[in-house]
């Protein structure tokens, strides 16, 4: 590790504060942060943790719309989130206990890792992201590998899930490191079906249109007999070929509406 300077703000104001410094950095649950900067991959002159922020954490409904804290944990969210299951049994299989207890919503959907599984949610769920000083849609968030349309020192201080009628994750492990080779995740509404792909791309998590259509008019996994993702923007690694995760996708779209039912 190096020298940095270290804030712990208990409110958002101040917090926007601190991130105004050069080259500081908002610090979350520390899940990649942490092992980027003992790798000095990344060196912040200053490290503002938003765990102390209680404004920024809890679970709440209002039967048709779910809100989450941005600092909220992985284990709080899957033990809270009851008003969404799909929702809260994602939550459940992330990392191990160690990772679920450090790990926040907010982290990791800033961070976009293209292998992360809480942007599939976000996706497929049509979420909107509120930041400090605005609402972003899912759709317009997630913009390529690492990249959102967040500013810098803007904070991710809640997101704001519709709970659909049915949903349902699943993802194919790599067993090393728990993230998903493929993860999918599908969410029925009233006015349509939303498929949202992670791990397997590329260009990071993105929706699978064709497939939504095809559950819009029959949700159930035969309309999915005829259809398959192009291999062509598949990650291929030693963990599987590009070919591998495009019919990965496939399996695990199939498995989600089953489960979904």
């Amino acid at each position: 590790m190096y020298n940095f300077e270290f804030e712990k703000p208990a409110t958002i104001a101040d917090a926007v504060t601190a991130l105004g410094a050069e080259e500081a950095q908002a610090l979350g649950g520390g899940q990649t942060l942490i092992p980027t900067l003992k790798q000095r991959l990344a060196m912040p002159s200053k490290l503002v943790s938003l765990a102390g922020i209680a404004e920024m954490k809890g679970v709440s409904s209002d039967g048709a719309t779910l809100t989450i804290g941005g600092a909220t944990t992985h284990a709080t969210v899957a033990a809270e989130a009851g008003a969404y299951p799909g929702l809260a049994a994602l939550a459940l299989k992330i990392g191990d206990p160690a990772v679920r207890n450090r790990g926040t919503i907010g982290g990791s959907l800033a961070n976009n890792d293209p292998a992360a599984c809480y942007p599939a949610a976000a996706l497929a769920s049509g979420a909107t992201i509120m930041t400090n000083n605005r609402e972003i849609a899912a759709d317009d968030f997630f913009q390529g590998l690492f990249t959102t349309a967040l500013n810098e020192g803007e904070i991710i201080t809640g997101v704001r899930f519709p709970i659909p009628q049915a949903a349902n994750y699943q993802k194919f492990e790599q067993p090393a490191s728990r993230f998903p080779m493929v993860g999918v995740f599908v969410a029925k509404f009233a006015d349509g079906v939303r498929v949202a792909v992670t791990g397997a791309s590329e260009d990071g998590v993105f929706r699978w249109t064709e497939a939504e259509e095809a559950l819009g008019k029959e949700f159930r996994p035969d309309a999915l007999t005829d259809l398959s993702i192009l291999a062509d923007n598949m990650i291929g690694d030693i963990h599987g070929t590009k070919a591998y995760r495009a019919h990965l996708v496939g399996v695990m779209t199939r498995r989600a509406v089953a489960a979904a039912g």
